[in-house]
């Protein structure tokens, strides 16, 4: 091969591909890619790279800045600064993340997905606990709400442990990305806006980097210092509001193979038009790993904007909206602070003529001083500028502003309000401002649905059918239960729909719902045609039973039981027959639930036609009548009028 230009370095060796790597039972196949080809990919980067660290260089030191204002520790002793920004933001904080967005699986593919979907939601609540969902929804958002919008890298899998997708918080103060992106994988399905490349620094040791899967040339890394270190950059500025001293420099005197932490880059980029997590060394000169991303034309980042502007990345940020209010504010404390000092500490004029000796004028109690002439004006207070009357005035105009612009009133914040309020302006105020969170929360929605269809993809990636086995733990109405799941458990031929709903709305949905459904049940249940049995489950749903509780209270009954039998076999387009003693409501209702084929339809049809014959021709359907003085055979039930059936609750009666 002839000798490269390059300025980026060429491997001399090939390294592994880890797209290509197989594994054929304790057998690994690995492929490799030529220098050539390194060199070529090396190149691309760094071109996207310095096209993106240009862009987002302005963006990302106002950010940095802003850090400081949030939480300055090392501003002047002497001066004040204002909690607007704290304020304002935590209020809106807490209440997005107290307010959980919870997830709910429903299948598409008739009954046969019935039990995947309730696995799936079992499942989906127990990695709830395991991926540490919680914690990170709390940082996430908190990257949301404070630059705009927060993004999640979920690509890898934990199958030595908690066999469970590991998501991972990339941090939005170092993130750089394509200028012409206007979210991270585009609006909608098509897809368009979205980011052709981008990525951000790492902080890595050897052997961090050595029991990571996918990593290779690690032995290659030098301890190295880049000109461009957005990573010390970041930390940088998170030490110097914290008031902390900086140790990059500290940290040279580490062993390389020790505790040293070296600089990568990962960065995610289009590669011969397949998607690609490229991650580079040696101040982006050497490839230390190589995925190509199985995710279609999506990346396997999961972005949650706060206050997104169509067609625009950032968005707006609390710190945008509350910025220059706090400086504002910060400069008319200090200005009232040192009036107050000059006002404490007064300064005066006297009369010289009438006061020889200055010393008189030092402060001793029961001291007399003696003047020629009249008392009066012989010492005068100095005259000094007060705080003007218009600057309480002002800084009530910012601090209202702030909270009109985020919907955080003092009664949001925990403060009584100032001016005496009627309790119908209070609710009034308080429901406006649920409206205007409900919107933050149903946006962070957006974000949520796509974290669960990307952690179902990762279960469809990565669960191996006969080999995987994963044991969930379920709170039962009695005692928890602990639930193995295969592969056929979960993943469902069709891929199910995932639901997103706010707990607050789904629990005022619920209330509501249950409210004007008493009302109406108590009507409802009166008919004895009704189906009283229906109206109890959902009155038992409407008010908080779990699916488990509702079958403990009403145990499935032996026509329902057989109708979810016979629905296996219409999925199987076979025909089950129909017993005359058929409660054909019930079995009518059961087989709505199977797959829509000629078969299903054609056994209801067949359901719907009996009842119509046993309105008509009642006679049909008597049990036979014993003949006098015959005697039963062995082992038959002696025949004759059978006492009235008690109806069930689903069989309509006269």
């Amino acid at each position: 091969m002839a000798k490269s230009n390059s300025p980026y370095q060429v491997l001399k060796v090939p390294y592994e591909d880890i797209d290509r790597e197989i594994v054929e039972g304790e057998e690994v196949v690995l492929d490799t890619v030529d220098a050539e080809l390194q060199q070529k990919i090396i190149a691309q980067v760094n071109e996207e790279y310095n096209v993106s660290f240009k862009f987002n260089e302005a963006k990302r030191a106002t950010n940095l800045a802003r850090l400081q204002l949030y939480n300055n520790q090392r501003r002047d002793l002497e001066a004040v600064g204002d909690p607007l920004m704290f304020t304002v933001f935590n209020t809106i904080h807490a209440s997005l993340w107290d307010d959980k967005l919870m997830a709910s699986w429903e299948g598409r593919g008739g009954e046969s997905d019935e039990d995947v979907e309730e696995n799936l939601n079992a499942l989906s609540e127990f990695d709830y606990d395991v991926m540490e969902k919680s914690e990170l929804d709390y940082f996430w958002n908190w990257d949301a709400e404070f630059f705009g919008r927060g993004m999640l890298l979920m690509m890898d899998f934990d199958r030595k442990t908690t066999m469970a997708p590991v998501p991972e918080l990339i941090d939005a103060a170092s993130f750089i990305r394509d200028p012409n992106a206007k979210t991270v994988n585009g609006y909608a399905q098509k897809g368009k806006g979205a980011m052709r490349f981008g990525g951000m620094e790492i902080g890595a040791t050897y052997y961090e980097l050595k029991n990571s899967p996918g990593y290779f040339n690690i032995t290659s890394l030098r301890k190295d210092k880049e000109v461009k270190n957005l990573l010390k950059e970041v930390r940088d500025a998170r030490s110097a509001a914290q008031g902390t001293s900086r140790f990059e420099e500290d940290q040279e005197s580490l062993g390389k193979f020790n505790n040293y932490e070296f600089t990568l880059l990962d960065w995610f980029t289009t590669i011969k038009g397949e998607k690609y997590l490229v991650t580079l060394g040696n101040s982006r000169s050497v490839i230390v790993r190589l995925v190509k991303l199985k995710y279609g034309n999506k990346w396997p980042i999961i972005d949650r904007p706060f206050y997104p502007m169509s067609h625009d990345w950032d968005g707006v940020s609390i710190p945008d909206i509350t910025e220059d209010k706090q400086r504002a504010k910060a400069i008319l404390l200090n200005l009232g602070l040192n009036s107050a000092k000059v006002e404490g500490m007064k300064q005066f004029l006297f009369d010289k003529d009438r006061i020889k000796n200055v010393n008189d004028l030092n402060f001793k109690t029961n001291k007399f001083i003696g003047v020629k002439g009249r008392v009066d004006n012989a010492i005068t207070p100095l005259q000094t500028s007060t705080v003007h009357q218009y600057v309480n005035i002002i800084m009530d105009m910012l601090d209202t502003s702030a909270q009109r612009a985020t919907a955080t009133p003092e009664i949001q914040q925990g403060v009584p309000s100032d001016q005496q309020r009627t309790l119908g302006e209070l609710n009034l105020v308080s429901s406006k401002v649920d409206t205007r969170y409900s919107m933050s929360a149903k946006v962070f929605g957006w974000s949520e649905k796509a974290f669960w269809r990307q952690w179902y993809k990762q279960y469809k990636m990565h669960f191996k059918d006969g080999i995987d086995e994963k044991v969930v733990r379920i709170q039962g109405p009695l005692a928890p239960i602990w639930r193995p799941l295969l592969r056929d458990n979960i993943i469902a031929e069709k891929d199910p729909d995932v639901r997103i709903e706010s707990k607050v709305i789904s629990e005022a949905k619920r209330l509501r719902d249950q409210q004007s459904f008493n009302a109406f049940a108590t009507i409802a249940i009166q008919n004895p045609e009704n189906n009283r049995r229906y109206i109890e489950k959902k009155l038992a749903k409407l008010n908080g039973a779990s699916k488990e509780e509702i079958d403990l209270m009403f145990p499935p009954t032996i026509d329902e039981m057989q109708a979810e039998d016979e629905n296996v076999l219409l999925n199987a387009e076979k025909l089950p027959k129909i017993g005359i003693d058929d409660d054909h409501q019930v079995h009518i209702s059961i087989h709505a639930k199977a797959n829509q084929n000629p078969q299903s339809m054609a056994h209801i049809r067949g359901h719907k036609k009996l009842m119509i014959v046993k309105r008509n021709k009642p006679e049909l359907f008597q049990p036979p009548q014993e003949q006098p003085g015959q005697q039963p055979q062995p082992g038959q039930q002696p025949q004759g009028p059978k006492p009235p059936a008690t109806p069930s609750p689903t069989t309509p009666t006269n």
